[in-house]
């Protein structure tokens, strides 16, 4: 009979000691810090080894991720983390899709778990709500989805390897 894989959200034993890569646009700078507080919080707490690399913007988080897995030391897990707000022109679509398909070709590319915590909003107040470690705490939730993709990897190459 088959059996499920599955991570619990609040258990990342599996994972102690990985080593996650944080990509930040600090396009928004007190955005950026709250989600960073968020993804580093959740991170520490699993017993991840963290580095951060900073970018301008959300566009080019992708291209400093692909260039940290070319040229960089090994890792483990990613987590992406940005703020695009809507605007007036149709950037706002450009940069949210645009970034969201760089960040899965890269995880395919490299079966890398990348969590993605770019926030794609319509206004600052939207944006502060999920940013909030009080709040949506969407850097937290990113990384504890790049932490679960691990988990999952791990389970499957440990029943490889059995």
């Amino acid at each position: 009979m088959a059996q499920s894989i599955r991570v619990a959200d609040d258990d990342f034993s599996a994972v102690s000691g990985a080593k996650v890569l944080i990509v930040e646009a600090r396009y928004y700078a007190d955005i950026a810090d709250e989600l960073l507080k968020g993804a580093r919080a959740v991170l520490e707490a699993a017993g991840a080894e963290v580095e951060v690399i900073t970018v301008p913007g959300a566009l080019e988080i992708a291209t400093a991720l692909a260039i940290a897995l070319e040229e960089g030391p090994e890792v483990d897990a990613a987590v992406a983390l940005g703020t695009v707000i809507r605007g007036e022109t149709s950037h706002f679509d450009i940069v949210a899709t645009e970034s969201a398909r760089a960040l899965t070709d890269l995880a395919l590319e490299f079966l890398l778990p990348i969590g993605n915590g770019i926030l794609t909003v319509e206004n600052e107040e939207q944006a502060w709500a999920r940013a909030r470690v009080a709040g949506e705490d969407k850097g937290g939730f990113a990384a504890r989805a790049a932490l679960a993709v691990l988990g999952v990897r791990r389970q499957i190459a440990s029943r490889i390897d059995d």
